[in-house]
């Protein structure tokens, strides 16, 4: 090839990025395996190798744990994959989930450079080439700290309690995790399904935190089991809470209460975590009928609407009161779902469920919505068009229009200043809540949001925790 054609090419190849391979949609609509394939070595080095290396990289700005994320990259274009993902593990403890299911688009990559011409760098994937390489060797964990006396109880094994976790075992930190399921991992493992995230990745993550000194108690339930107090009293120098957002909310329209109508905490924790997809082997049944309407522009609405039509549902049909440019969802998780056949009712709120003499749902009655100004969210309010009602058949109905905190913790914990939603109110620089020695993070202390925010934020009360023990 003549130089300077090759200096095109590879000017060219600077500003694409290497896709990378997935299931076929006929394919994966039958299983639950994992969609994305991740890249090979190959890819890898071809993706890592557009990376410009920036001075002054904008990128590590746009990841809320501060990753080294040019050195991790520079050391894959080296070859040396297990000093890029220890670069990685220096800030980020799970860093396999975090390269499947983080919004890259509007974090990290949303900085790159290259991402004003062309392509921004396949960060995420790239996390995932060097963190999935890692799970297929035996477990390696930083040197044990030396204890220095001091006990962190830590409520909630999620994104954000686990971050915790690590950062202060890492600081030589007893740290004991209160889990309320019998797994951890949270909405790791309840939330997001087998084909997005699989629950062998998730477990490798936790045994790695594990690995590191933390003590993993599940089945307890803080607020029932201890209350805060007692956990301080008991001798605990600080309590960090990590408990999520997995209170459901509902549309409050008449009829919400008929058979067959759930809501996606429901739907996602008896499809993800009790495994319903392989019954009998897995005895948690859970029924689907043909017609399914699923409620919500968000991923969890996505993910019910594809779990929805892997368990057998004939159409699935996706009402979002919006347009497709206001859906919260991760383009690709939109892309797919298109991909895989779910259809889209935009513009569209239901007013009412109708329901047979057996009391199961049988139709949704939704009425047309228009843009208006732009919400405290940025988006344009939908409103409603009066008398454009319209009846759609369906046999089941799923609810993902977000969740608030569970109450539990917030009801027994004199002192802690919340807003009227639940949420615990928080230094936001900190962590800290209204008591001494008590700090949370993630959805919990900031309303739903995504699992690297709920990382950040955890990593910000671990830091704050550190310095407040030390003085």
């Amino acid at each position: 090839m003549p130089p300077a054609l090759m200096q095109q090419q590879q000017l060219q190849n600077r500003w694409q990025a290497i896709p990378m391979s997935s299931q076929k949609p006929a394919e994966r609509i039958n299983n639950f395996s994992e969609v994305a394939k991740g890249y090979t070595e190959e890819q890898a080095l071809a993706e890592a190798s557009r990376c410009l290396t920036c001075p002054n990289p904008q990128c590590v700005q746009g990841c809320p744990v501060n990753v080294d994320i040019p050195a991790f990259i520079k050391l894959i274009t080296e070859h040396k994959y297990a000093d890029a993902i220890r670069k990685v593990k220096e800030k980020n403890s799970l860093p396999a989930i975090c390269g499947r299911v983080c919004p890259q688009e509007e974090q990290c990559q949303k900085y790159c450079v290259l991402g004003k011409k062309g392509d921004a760098v396949s960060i995420g994937r790239l996390e995932r080439f060097v963190a999935d390489l890692e799970l297929t060797k035996p477990l390696t964990i930083p040197k044990p700290q030396t204890l220095n006396g001091k006990k962190v109880a830590v409520l909630g094994a999620g994104p954000a309690g686990l971050t915790v976790a690590a950062d202060l075992a890492k600081r030589g930190y007893k740290v004991v995790v209160y889990e309320a399921l019998h797994v951890a991992g949270g909405v790791l493992v309840y939330g997001i399904p087998e084909f997005r995230l699989p629950k062998k990745i998730v477990q490798a993550e936790v045994d790695y935190i594990k690995a590191l000194g933390v003590e993993l108690r599940t089945d307890s339930l803080i607020g029932r089991l201890f209350t805060i107090d007692e956990l301080l009293e008991e001798g605990f120098d600080a309590v960090f809470i990590g408990t999520g957002a997995g209170l459901p909310k509902f549309l409050g329209v008449p009829g919400e209460n008929l058979n067959g109508i759930y809501s996606a905490n429901e739907f996602l924790i008896r499809v993800n975590l009790m495994k319903s997809y392989k019954f009998p082997q897995f005895k948690t049944p859970i029924r689907v009928g043909k017609k399914v309407a699923v409620i919500g522009g968000g991923n969890v609405a996505l993910d019910s609407a594809r779990s929805a039509l892997r368990l057998g549902a004939e159409s699935v049909c996706l009402v979002y009161r919006r347009s497709r440019g206001e859906m919260p969802a991760r383009l690709e998780e939109i892309l797919h779902a298109e991909e895989e056949g779910i259809t889209c009712k935009f513009l569209a709120s239901p007013t009412r469920f109708l329901g047979d003499e057996q009391g199961r749902v049988t139709g949704m009655e939704y009425i047309a919505m228009k843009l208006g100004e732009p919400d405290e969210s940025g988006r344009r309010h939908p409103v409603p068009i009066k008398g454009s009602e319209v009846v759609m058949d369906v046999d089941t109905v799923i609810v993902a229009i977000g969740r608030t905190p569970n109450p539990i913790i917030q009801s027994t914990t004199q002192g802690l200043n919340t807003t009227k939603n639940g949420i615990i109110v928080v230094d936001t620089d900190t962590g800290q809540s209204s008591l001494d020695a008590v700090y949370a993070g993630g959805d919990v202390a900031t309303g739903e949001a995504t699992v690297i925010s709920a990382m950040g934020s955890g990593k910000k009360a671990a830091h704050s925790i550190h310095n407040s023990l030390t003085r």
